[in-house]
């Protein structure tokens, strides 16, 4: 090989390499944004699940009020 087509072989492989990093980094981007929005969607979870259990209990004193409201009333 001359020197010439040594160093296009040396500059293709270099920009081949460059390539492939800058797809992995993608790759871990994208892992760890689906990281983050798996986290978010479980924190989500847990507040609708508090939320819902908040509005039951309210529900359950609001109940227990009218009961009370209609055997004050007999």
């Amino acid at each position: 090989m001359g020197r010439r087509r040594k160093m296009q072989t040396i500059i293709c492989i270099a920009a081949a390499l460059s390539l492939t990093a800058c797809g992995v980094e993608t790759a871990s981007t994208a892992a760890t944004a689906a990281a983050l929005k798996k986290q978010e969607i479980e924190q989500g979870q847990k507040t609708l699940e508090q939320f819902q259990k908040n509005l039951d209990q309210a529900n359950q004193h609001a109940q227990q009020r009218v009961d009370q409201a209609v055997d004050s009333g007999r």
